[in-house]
């Protein structure tokens, strides 16, 4: 069973660069780190898919290629089996965390994020991995800042990251393909460790 890396995003040009696109950014760095084949689009699965292997194992790079809250119509031709969802990785945006921080958990809720949401109802199993990055600003303390009202939350998710924001997100980008080699090549553990490390 090859493992899975699920990147969430909008598919489309216009949604190129968006906060909510940080998920599928994290996946596309991947590819290109670790030298994968070009992502290729399986229409009977809705996704743009490359593969590769790290560490001597199978991965499968994954692209929904619907829209965010339909992200689930992309996982059950990858995830076959709920101990196959051991081995899924779903890297997605959060509004709970500042930019530049990071989290992994395993056989937590969707935390509202209707990407998962869909991912945990097609697969009817929360028993995977998320990779969380933080989109939200940051009070000079570090407490997350995130906006408020439905309309200016969709405009902040749908937004691009300003070129001040670019640094911090380059960072986490990087440190989310460490994490995805650790937990590849070493195991769970050691990725989350390493992931909810500040």
């Amino acid at each position: 069973m090859p493992y899975v890396i699920m990147g969430l995003g909008n598919p489309g040009k216009e949604y190129e660069k968006t906060r909510h696109n940080a998920g599928r950014m994290a996946v596309e760095l991947f590819a290109k780190q670790e030298g994968f084949d070009d992502f290729a689009l399986r229409k009977v699965a809705h996704a743009s898919v490359a593969e590769g292997s790290v560490a001597d194992e199978k991965v499968q790079l994954v692209l929904p290629e619907v829209f965010m809250n339909q992200s689930g119509k992309a996982a059950p031709a990858f995830v076959k089996s709920v101990k196959a969802a051991q081995k899924l990785v779903v890297i997605r945006d959060d509004l709970d965390l500042p930019l530049g921080v990071m989290k992994m958990t395993f056989e937590r809720g969707s935390g509202g994020h209707k990407g998962v949401e869909s991912i945990m109802r097609a697969l009817k199993t929360k028993a995977f991995y998320q990779i969380k990055i933080g989109i939200s600003g940051s009070t000079p303390k570090g407490k997350t800042k995130k906006p408020t009202g439905e309309e200016k939350v969709v405009k902040h998710v749908i937004g691009k990251f300003s070129p001040k924001e670019e640094p911090e997100l380059k960072k986490v980008l990087k440190k989310t393909c460490h994490v995805l080699e650790l937990f590849i090549s070493e195991g769970a553990e050691k990725a989350t460790m390493e992931a909810n490390t500040r």
